[in-house]
């Protein structure tokens, strides 16, 4: 629990409300502030500059860059949005192809590319019976919902939602009444309230004004794994 990104229930979320909130709380006093000076020893951590520095210069920048998967990891699927390790210079983006990974985590990061092919798909036609299977397929979701929960949640998640959603327009009356239906019956699923295993609390902006400093870092930072704003 030392950092969010190591297993903290919602903590990316938690992360970022915090800094939306304190940075429209402190907006107008950066404002007021003396600009800042671009300096060398004051260069960001975040890559944009680096990139563009590559391809300006020549210079040769390494970084993680998320692509298409075309033969760059061979036991993916292709068209898969992949993350790995590339190089950038004067002729612009090279990635070189990283081989396969380890069996089991093929195995685990093919299932999430299939549900979000199912999700992409579903949404883009409108398809409620794709929609729950790709639901159904989450293993998130699988892990702590039967069918019927999933079913059920994927109602009424349309439902409330339905704004959003004009491509399930014809679906949400129906989406409705099973869920109407299933009150009246018994076979309502039971909703369980949860905070999951590792939630913290979301501080408040007079929370965070007792550690102005830290809550300003979190508010200017691009990289909200190390919560970087200058460099080291």
């Amino acid at each position: 629990m030392s950092c969010w990104i190591n297993g903290e229930t919602g903590g990316y979320l938690r992360v970022c409300t915090e800094g939306r909130n304190w940075f429209e709380t402190d907006f107008p006093n950066w404002m007021k502030a003396e600009p800042p000076k671009f300096k060398n020893e004051t260069r960001s951590e975040e890559h944009g500059s680096y990139i563009i520095e590559a391809l300006e210069t020549g210079r040769t920048y390494r970084g993680h860059f998320n692509v298409p998967n075309n033969g760059h990891i061979t036991n993916l699927p292709n068209g898969c949005i992949v993350e790995i390790p590339g190089y950038v210079d004067r002729n612009g983006l090279n990635m070189p192809v990283v081989g396969e990974l380890p069996m089991a985590c093929a195995a685990t990061c093919s299932a999430s590319v299939r549900v979000q092919e199912m999700g992409m798909k579903a949404a883009a036609t409108g398809d409620l019976t794709l929609l729950k299977q790709a639901m159904l397929h989450d293993p998130l979701v699988g892990a702590v919902c039967n069918p019927e929960e999933v079913w059920q949640m994927t109602d009424e998640m349309l439902v409330a939602q339905a704004k959003w959603l004009p491509q399930y327009a014809k679906e949400v009356p129906g989406a409705k009444k099973r869920l109407e239906d299933a009150e009246k019956n018994g076979t309502r699923v039971k909703l369980i309230e949860t905070q999951g295993a590792a939630r913290l609390h979301t501080k408040t902006v007079e929370e965070m004004t007792q550690h102005a400093a830290e809550a300003r870092k979190n508010a200017g930072a691009a990289d909200k794994g190390k919560m970087t704003v200058t460099a080291h």
